[in-house]
């Protein structure tokens, strides 16, 4: 496996580097809102401590981030009356992973709604912050 490579875009985020529309943040995780959702509410969790994926990750980092990936999938299902919550994790190209930064998506999902493409265009920062708000709303 490949080392973690600190100037991928989520690190980079976590710096300042790149804009986000933050949802959530503690002193362990952040959470923001993905910038090509695949469903309205399509969010991101990740840990501040560098890992690549979960295939490297310290467990004391997931037994930090998960909880907070429950906790917003339940906020998303609720902000978006949804039928479902979809959390995805990948590790490694082969499974689908693209941003070599630990991460968890959870998209909200409604029954006979399918997701949209991940390689979209990336949706306008006004819909992504009222969509965050939604879910700060629950929170």
């Amino acid at each position: 496996m490949t080392s973690y490579d600190s100037d991928n875009v989520f690190a980079k985020i976590l710096r300042g580097e790149i804009p986000s529309v933050k949802l959530y943040e503690d002193d362990d995780t952040l959470a923001f809102m993905d910038v090509m959702p695949q469903a309205p509410g399509h969010l991101l969790v990740i840990p501040k401590a560098p890992s690549r994926n979960m295939l490297d990750a310290d467990p004391a980092v997931l037994a930090k981030v998960i909880p907070v990936v429950q906790k917003l999938a339940v906020a998303a299902k609720e902000a978006f009356e949804a039928d479902g919550v979809f959390v995805a994790q990948f590790n490694e190209p082969a499974a689908g992973q693209t941003v070599f930064h630990l991460h968890f998506h959870v998209i909200p999902r409604h029954d006979g709604q399918p997701l949209k493409p991940h390689s979209g265009g990336m949706e306008d920062i006004e819909v992504l912050k009222a969509n965050a708000e939604k879910i700060k709303l629950v929170l």
